[in-house]
């Protein structure tokens, strides 16, 4: 809203300074401080919101250390993150970006399938929660509509450089007109020719091939959202864990959304321009705040806890954006703890009907799982779990990074 104000202010009017709303940078950085001020400032407010309602966590007997004293701590906390990163987002966003459409349709989606699992954990006394089919109805609904959006919709392109041969003086020379096109090209990392088309996957099909590719690359979507919130929603387990291992991830992908939503940074580090992607710097900005300033309260020993209204949300927004600026390739390393997370359910769970059906008695991998919960079993303090998660975290985000150059 205020960047039409100062937009308006700027051309019409012609106010001083107006116009550095114009400018990402500029816009990212005020972002990123009124989410912070938002969620340290405000956050407080909705803890004493959520206490007095009651909206306490309940939590299950599993043999670990220090896990009576979480009993009764505030949930639903993910309204913190959600709250502080929509408001700077629709001040200081252009609203017609439809990046920045997908990314809050995102947000209120997941942060509603969330909401609805908290709620029905705490006032219906059902531990369960929401119904893990309903949950992957969610997900998937939310998959369609961002793969549909993504795939059809005319705003979203990449620009590539098309050789167009010119006739000059009897010579012939070659001159590189960049043009905008629909493309289902993604990024694969550490490779030189680093780019693949999923239309390529189904090509065998005949020279009509490009028609149907939605039938490729909207399953592909929907799986990595699912996943990828999934990945999220585990690695929610002990104080500080989801939000800062996100936070670092989440800046990771807002160095990625700037570079390729900018010609010259594009061009010269030789990646994939994709039009209007830039303006989700912005959002990532904001996003970020939310994060650390959620931190202030859930860091050890935790004043309030995300629930599934923030675990999920956050998963669901990370992959949306890996996917928006190609980068989809990139998660099972950007976010290898969250995949670590869920491969050790995976593997423990597999592994334990395998054994019980072959050998009359199950057996396991891990001494709990997710695998945080295999480090507190060994003896080690959850904030020591954390702070080892964070610098694996900052690795992997700097590893990501590298690939822009890296081939």
């Amino acid at each position: 809203m205020l960047y039409y104000l100062f937009e308006y202010l700027d051309k019409t009017m012609d106010v001083p300074g107006a116009g550095v709303f114009q400018y990402i940078t500029f816009r990212s950085a005020l972002a990123l401080i009124l989410s912070l001020m938002i969620s340290t400032i405000y956050g407080k407010k909705i803890i004493t919101f959520l206490r007095n309602q009651q909206v306490g966590e309940t939590v299950r007997e599993l043999g670990l250390e220090g896990q009576t004293q979480k009993a009764g701590t505030p949930t639903m906390g993910g309204l913190i993150i959600i709250i502080a990163t929509l408001i700077p987002v629709l001040l200081l966003t252009k609203l017609n970006n439809i990046y920045i459409i997908l990314l809050v349709v995102t947000t209120l989606w997941m942060g509603t399938i969330g909401f609805v699992d908290d709620y029905i954990k705490i006032f219906k006394k059902d531990k369960q929660g929401l119904k893990g089919i309903f949950k992957v109805f969610g997900q998937v609904g939310l998959g369609l509509i961002v793969g549909s959006v993504l795939y059809f919709h005319p705003g979203v392109t990449v620009r590539e450089k098309s050789t167009k041969p010119i006739t000059f003086n009897q010579t012939e020379n070659v001159s590189q007109t960049p043009v905008e096109t629909k493309s289902t090209v993604t990024t694969i990392p550490f490779t030189k020719n680093n780019e693949l088309d999923y239309a390529k996957i189904i090509e065998w099909t005949g020279n009509d091939y490009q028609n149907w590719a939605w039938l490729v690359f909207i399953p592909i979507v929907i799986f990595i959202i699912t996943a990828v919130s999934n990945g999220a929603n585990l690695t929610d387990g002990i104080d500080g864990l989801a939000a800062g291992t996100s936070a670092i991830s989440v800046l990771a992908l807002g160095i990625f959304t700037f570079v390729s939503g900018n010609v010259i940074l594009s061009s010269y580090l030789n990646i994939m321009y994709i039009p209007n992607s830039g303006e989700m710097t912005v959002f990532i900005s904001a996003f970020v705040g939310a994060l650390i300033g959620f931190l202030w309260y859930n860091s050890f020993p935790a004043t309030v806890f995300m629930g599934d209204t923030g675990s999920l949300t956050i998963g669901g927004i990370i992959a949306v954006l890996a996917i928006s600026v190609r980068k989809e390739m990139l998660l099972p390393v950007l976010c290898a703890i969250f995949f670590a997370e869920s491969l050790s359910v995976i593997l423990q769970v597999s592994y334990f009907k395998y054994t019980k059906k072959r050998f009359g008695e199950g057996r396991r991998i891990f001494l709990m799982s997710p695998l945080h919960h295999h480090y507190q079993k060994k003896g080690y303090h959850e904030s020591k779990i954390v702070t080892r998660f964070w610098i694996v975290a900052i690795l992997l985000a700097i590893v990501s990074i590298v690939t822009l150059k890296l081939r």
